[in-house]
C-alpha cells in the first residue's frame, strides 16, 4: 500500500521534512511513497531516494478550489493510499486526502481540522520543536516530547554526477575551478537578508586570494534586483556572476551539489546545501539557528546573538539591522577561507 505525503509550501520546509520520509521508508512492509508538491517545491523533492512519484498540486495559492481539490482527490483514489501525512496546517491541504478516502490521515492541529485528519499531533507553543523535530515527529504516535534533532537521520539530497556536471556545462562554468554560491535571498523578508554589500566584500576577499574562483549568485527572479547590487558593489567581475532568476530550481539544486562552499542566508537554497552535504557558512540574524540549523558535515552558524534577537520579524522593529550590520564579512571570511583552503 502506498504512502502519500503532502507537500509544504516553502523550499526549507520540505527539505527538513526529508528525514520523516527516511522513518516512513524503514517501516516494515512499507510500500512506495508518493509526495504531493507544489510545481515550485517539486524539485526538491525530486532530488529524495525515498519517493516514488511527485505529484505536482495544481491549486492557487490560498484559494479553496473545491471543486478543483474533489476531482484532483477522485484520481488519487485510484493509486490505493493506505495513509497520507498532510504537513501544512491548513484545511485546503487536509481536505485532500479525506475526499480521497486514505484511511490513516496524520497531521497536526490546525484550521479546524478535526475530522479530516484522524491522527492528530499537537505543537505545544510552550515547547517549540526544531523543525526536523517537528515533521518527523509525525512518524510516530502523538506525544508531547519529540525525538532529539541529534537521533533523527539528517535531512539528505542527492543529484546525480552527470546531471551537475551538464549543468556546469550549461552555464560556462570551470568544473576544474573552484566554485563558491552565494545565496543572498530570504523569502520571509528584509530582515533575514546580510547586507549586499557585505557579500560584496565578501566575494572580492574570495578572488583576490582564489583568482580562479568562481561565484555564482543563485535566487529567484525576486532576488534578481539584490543580486544585481552585490555584482555592482564587487565591480562586475566576469568570475561573479547572478543567476537568480536564470536558473530553475532544479538547475540550482545541481548547482549548489557542484559547489565547493555555499554562503546563505537562513532560507530555502541552505538547507537544501545541507542536505547536499555540501559545506556551508550560513548566517542568522532574525531568527534562531537551532530551530533550522544545517546539518552538513562542515557547517559554521553564523549568529551574534544580540539582546533584540531572535525577533523573528520580516524587518527590523528596531530600525538598526544591527543582527545582520554587524555581523562583518571580515567574520564570515574565517570559516570560508578554512574552507577553501
Amino acid at each position: 500500500m502506498r504512502t502519500l505525503v503532502i507537500s509544504p509550501n516553502w523550499i526549507g520546509d520540505a527539505v527538513m521534512a526529508q528525514p520523516l520520509l527516511q522513518l516512513l521508508a524503514a517501516r516494515p512492509g512499507q510500500g512506495p511513497i508518493d509526495v504531493m508538491a507544489p510545481p515550485a517545491v517539486a524539485p526538491v523533492w525530486r532530488a529524495m531516494a525515498e519517493v516514488d512519484t511527485v505529484i505536482e498540486a495544481p491549486f492557487r495559492h490560498g484559494a479553496l478550489q473545491l471543486r478543483e481539490r474533489r476531482a484532483f482527490a477522485a484520481q488519487l483514489r485510484q493509486r490505493g493510499y493506505a495513509d497520507a501525512y498532510v504537513l501544512p496546517n491548513t484545511l485546503k491541504f487536509a481536505l485532500v486526502p479525506w475526499l480521497a478516502g486514505i484511511p490513516k490521515r496524520v497531521g497536526y492541529r490546525g484550521e479546524m481540522r478535526y475530522g479530516l485528519l484522524n491522527v492528530i499531533h499537537h505543537d505545544p507553543k510552550d515547547a517549540p520543536r526544531p523543525m526536523v523535530s517537528f515533521y518527523a515527529a509525525l512518524a510516530s504516535a502523538p506525544a508531547r516530547r519529540v525525538p532529539d534533532v541529534a537521533s533523527l537521520p539528517k535531512p539528505r539530497l542527492q543529484v546525480a554526477a552527470g546531471v551537475r556536471q551538464d549543468v556546469l556545462e550549461r552555464f560556462g562554468i570551470d568544473p576544474a575551478a573552484p566554485l563558491v554560491a552565494f545565496a543572498p535571498g530570504a523569502e520571509f523578508g528584509s530582515a533575514k537578508r546580510w547586507p549586499t554589500g557585505h557579500f560584496a566584500r565578501l566575494a572580492q576577499e574570495i578572488l583576490a586570494r582564489h583568482p580562479s574562483a568562481s561565484i555564482v549568485l543563485l535566487g529567484s527572479p525576486k532576488d534578481r534586483l539584490v543580486c544585481a547590487e552585490i555584482t555592482g558593489a564587487a565591480g562586475e567581475v566576469a568570475s561573479l556572476r547572478n543567476l537568480a532568476g536564470k536558473t530553475s530550481l532544479g538547475e540550482a539544486i545541481a548547482l549548489i551539489a557542484a559547489a565547493n562552499a555555499v554562503v546563505s542566508n537562513d532560507s530555502g537554497l541552505l538547507h537544501v546545501a545541507s542536505a547536499l552535504n555540501r559545506p556551508v557558512v550560513a548566517i542568522y540574524g532574525p531568527t534562531d539557528p537551532l530551530h533550522a540549523p544545517p546539518f552538513s558535515d562542515v557547517a559554521h552558524s553564523m549568529y551574534l546573538g544580540l539582546d533584540c534577537a531572535p525577533c523573528r520579524q520580516r524587518e527590523c522593529p528596531l530600525g538598526h539591522h544591527d543582527c545582520m550590520q554587524k555581523l562583518t564579512p571580515e567574520m564570515v571570511w574565517q570559516p570560508l577561507r578554512a574552507i577553501l583552503h
